[in-house]
């Protein structure tokens, strides 16, 4: 076993909202040429016919409104630009002409081609240049937030693919540990501030959960969790502590504020050293947003679901058997090489993270998903023989 894996007692998930992986990571390729980002020459048509080419002019705040629609009409869309027949391609040229109908506008509809330059995110930056980046991470279908956010904690949505609230058919990720004498908790960020998931699927076990205040006392106390999973603040709000910024980069949210929310959860585990030294941080966005990225989400085991026309939007069943769009993914531990980069044969998705943490806390699990069952897992990327000493301080 790989020293890291051996040492390897706390697993940490930040899941981010509505950014795809171009959008935030793209401008990385010319730094390092292993990361799948934009070169310039990505474009997608415009409803003109024109060809609107990616650029490097994305804005914190007050650029993606309305909300680029992602739901899984809307996303369809964006990946196959409109293409019914059977069978058919994924050309990602359909972002320009989805995000035209929020307005009617001509120059507005080509933000959704703009991205990030690494020196406007110098936390995700320094994070990808200083620990691993995945280049093939993806959505876990391509529609909205809390099917996506399911398949992190259950491996799979019960064949939801929209953002009605429905109860699980199985066991959390949280529950197979605590019946396997684990610990685990599910941070949210405020009693203002949590997701629908939180709220309706998880609340009869209390137990499970905890704040942000409380995940960052823990990390200095030195009582985390086996597994943690943090969800950052949904919601613009007011509370004892003053005016709190949306903190999930949820379009169109201040992008810094989320910037200072990550590196908050990471000083917290990079300030405790026996923290840091057995700690794996998976910094992950929870779909795209219907924000452009170039590469077609691939095929996927299907998960034994389906969803039909009436819950799709459209004139098909989808039987999860394809994955949404591609999303930032960081893998940040001492133990993993400085700047690597995961190649594009191997592909992630969010069932990758209960396939794991059952892998190494419990082993194998009989009543795992299909999804889950065909997932990979990432704690090989663990790889070093000896632990870094260098690391990244941030200023919050």
């Amino acid at each position: 076993m790989p020293p890291g894996l051996d040492a390897l007692k706390h697993i940490v998930v930040l899941m981010m909202e509505n950014r795809s992986f171009d959008h935030m990571l793209g401008s990385l390729k010319a730094v390092n040429p292993l990361i799948d980002g934009v070169d310039g020459t990505q474009w997608n048509p415009d409803t003109q016919g024109n060809q609107v080419f990616v650029q490097p002019l994305a804005e914190f705040q007050s650029q993606l409104d309305p909300d680029p629609d992602h739901a899984f009409p809307a996303v369809d869309q964006q990946i196959f630009n409109g293409d019914q027949s059977n069978p058919r391609v994924a050309s990602m040229k359909g972002f320009v002409q989805n995000y035209y109908l929020q307005q009617q506008d001509l120059a507005h509809s080509q933000k959704i081609m703009y991205y990030f330059t690494d020196d406007k995110l110098p936390v995700l930056t320094a994070l990808a240049n200083n620990f691993l980046v995945f280049n093939r991470w993806f959505a876990s279908i391509p529609g909205p937030t809390l099917c996506n956010r399911a398949f992190a904690h259950y491996g799979t949505s019960f064949g939801q693919v929209g953002m009605n609230v429905f109860y699980p058919q199985g066991k959390s990720i949280y529950e197979r540990l605590q019946d396997a004498g684990h610990t685990a908790k599910l941070y949210y960020f405020d009693q203002q501030s949590s997701s629908l998931e939180v709220v309706n699927l998880l609340q009869h076990q209390p137990q499970l959960f905890g704040t942000y205040d409380q995940f960052i006392a823990d990390c200095k106390s030195g009582t985390l969790s086996d597994y943690s999973f943090i969800e950052p603040n949904y919601s613009d709000h007011d509370n004892d502590d003053g005016s709190q910024l949306a903190s999930d980069q949820h379009p169109d949210h201040n992008v810094q504020a989320g910037e200072l929310f990550i590196a908050s959860v990471y000083n917290a585990i990079q300030s405790n050293p026996n923290l840091w030294a057995s700690t794996a941080l998976l910094v992950v966005y929870d779909e795209h947003g219907g924000i452009f990225d170039h590469v077609p989400p691939p095929a996927c085991t299907p998960d034994g679901h389906s969803a039909g026309p009436a819950d799709t939007g459209l004139n098909y069943t989808f039987n999860f058997d394809r994955l949404g769009v591609r999303v930032p993914a960081i893998l940040i531990s001492p133990w993993v090489p400085k700047g690597a980069v995961v190649g594009t044969d191997r592909v992630f998705e969010h069932a990758s993270i209960p396939a794991t943490v059952t892998n190494h806390f419990i082993g194998p699990y009989p009543a795992a998903t299909p999804r889950e069952q065909a997932a990979q897992t990432f704690l090989d990327l663990l790889s070093l023989p000896a632990m870094r000493t260098d690391s990244v301080v941030f200023s919050t």
